[in-house]
């Protein structure tokens, strides 16, 4: 079996894979932003990555470059655009990657695309690249068909229950806390510092926003939440919980079945 990455396969492979029936590519997608003094800067682009990886191998698709830049944090869900090391692009910069990159694999060929989203302010824009890539190419006269989904949005309860045992809060809080950091615990520990996490309550965050930002409005921390509760235990079971569930969710839409990548 030849890697389910992009980056690692030579020309004839990919084209060989793009040709076979029901052949499709899941683009990652993250950014480049603070989680805390505890993680580093990568994490959304580092676990959409991951995740991609293993749905891939159980639908038999291929995983495109992360797109490791996304729109802007936003103070509710990831801290704020003002945090240092936190580098974004703009809605009309995120949407056209998006419309191109998409627009490049249909013309290639590949009968489906699938977004795979890691950092919570990217899902309008991609959704309106997305839209405007596959409208196009069916106008075209391809059949192709794409899917936009966030890993976390497949956490079932029982899984939340587990590894939130007193009481989930909301994934609005969760940016660099229990979740991403047991994720990263399980999946590159040698990029998480426990010894680094700040212990606080949650974050009272408005349901308006304010601007200029205002630092003083979230935890000095850059985290909207306590990451002390992350182990890799639950890590696991979040993992499996995406995994399985992502998978099974795009073998129903896209009517995939056990495809094997194998080197021509």
């Amino acid at each position: 079996m030849t890697s389910v990455f992009l980056e690692d396969l030579d020309a004839e492979t990919y084209s060989a894979i793009v040709a076979k029936e029901g052949s499709t590519v899941i683009i990652p997608t993250g950014a480049t932003e603070q989680h805390g003094p505890h993680m580093p800067l990568g994490v959304d682009a580092m676990l959409s990555k991951a995740i991609a990886g293993l749905v891939a191998e159980k639908i038999g698709a291929v995983v495109a470059p992360v797109f490791a830049y996304g729109y802007k944090s936003q103070p509710r869900s990831g801290g704020g655009n003002h945090r240092v090391g936190t580098t974004s692009l703009g809605a009309a910069a995120l949407t056209g990657m998006v419309d191109d990159v998409v627009s490049s694999f249909l013309a290639q060929g590949f009968k489906h695309v699938v977004v795979l989203n890691g950092h919570f302010e990217n899902y309008q824009f991609i959704y309106e690249g997305l839209d405007n890539a596959v409208a196009r190419a069916r106008t075209n006269g391809t059949s192709s068909r794409a899917l936009l989904l966030s890993y976390w949005d497949f956490v079932d309860e029982a899984t939340l229950e587990k590894v939130f045992p007193d009481g989930f809060l909301g994934w609005d809080i969760e940016h660099g806390g229990v979740l991403e950091t047991s994720l990263m615990l399980l999946l590159h520990p040698e990029k998480v510092d426990m010894s680094r996490v700040v212990d606080h309550p949650p974050a009272k965050v408005t349901p308006y926003d304010i601007f200029p930002e205002d630092p003083a409005r979230t935890p000095a921390s850059g985290c909207l939440s306590s990451a002390k509760g992350a182990n890799a235990e639950r890590g696991q079971l979040l993992l499996d919980a995406v995994v399985i569930q992502v998978a099974d969710a795009l073998k129903g839409e896209l009517l995939l079945g056990d495809i094997t990548l194998e080197v021509p």
